[in-house]
């Protein structure tokens, strides 16, 4: 059973999240201010406030995310790599994309493909996180996007967006870890709110 030693390792493990669209710079750099402090492994912010970033958290060990295609993912590819470049150039360390569920509901998955691809190679070593809401596919959608995220070198499936109906649950965890085994992380979002929660999803 995974232990968690002391408050510094969590947070070491925590993405620390700001998507409120109401935000701002002022309130954002106040929120900037505290998170660099409390060393999480990295912060997810909107693309508008990722130069600054970039520039308050110049001494901190947190690495700088933000989206793309977010919150819907129904963009065209095009466009989400010209996003994820501007990020790349405004200083974001990870990328986080919105999967295209039309494509998956119509098992398009020859697209997704293409779209991941091209992402894939646009961040070379930079973190790519692909967020998935797992709540609005079934079993079998699941396992066949798990084997595309896997084929792509995806280092992270993200559980849902947090702007859907539910968040993360230790069935889906456990689904995607048997699918895509260990070399594609899996990043738990959406209705962790306890310490019990939180070392449970380590464990899976």
């Amino acid at each position: 059973m995974y232990k968690i030693k002391n408050s510094k390792e969590l947070a070491s493990l925590i993405n620390c999240i700001n998507l409120h669209n109401m935000i701002s710079e002022e309130e954002m750099e106040e929120y900037l201010d505290k998170v660099g402090k409390l060393n999480f492994n990295s912060i997810t912010i909107s693309p508008t406030y990722v130069s600054l970033a970039k520039e308050k958290l110049a001494d901190s060990t947190t690495k700088i995310s933000t989206v793309v295609g977010f919150p819907l993912g129904f963009e065209t590819a095009e466009g989400k790599i010209a996003q994820a470049a501007k990020a790349l150039e405004d200083g974001a360390d990870e990328i986080e994309s919105v999967i295209n569920l039309n494509h998956l509901k119509d098992h398009k998955y020859n697209l997704i493909h293409e779209e991941l691809k091209q992402l894939r190679e646009l961040l070379g070593d930079k973190t790519l996180k692909v967020i998935v809401e797992m709540q609005t596919i079934d079993d079998s959608e699941k396992a066949s996007i798990a084997k595309v995220l896997e084929e792509n070198k995806v280092d992270f499936i993200k559980t849902s967006t947090g702007f859907s109906t539910s968040g993360a649950t230790f069935d889906d965890i456990a689904l995607f870890k048997k699918y895509v085994g260990e070399n594609v992380k899996i990043k738990a979002a959406g209705g962790i709110s306890s310490f019990d929660d939180a070392k449970k999803f380590i464990e899976l």
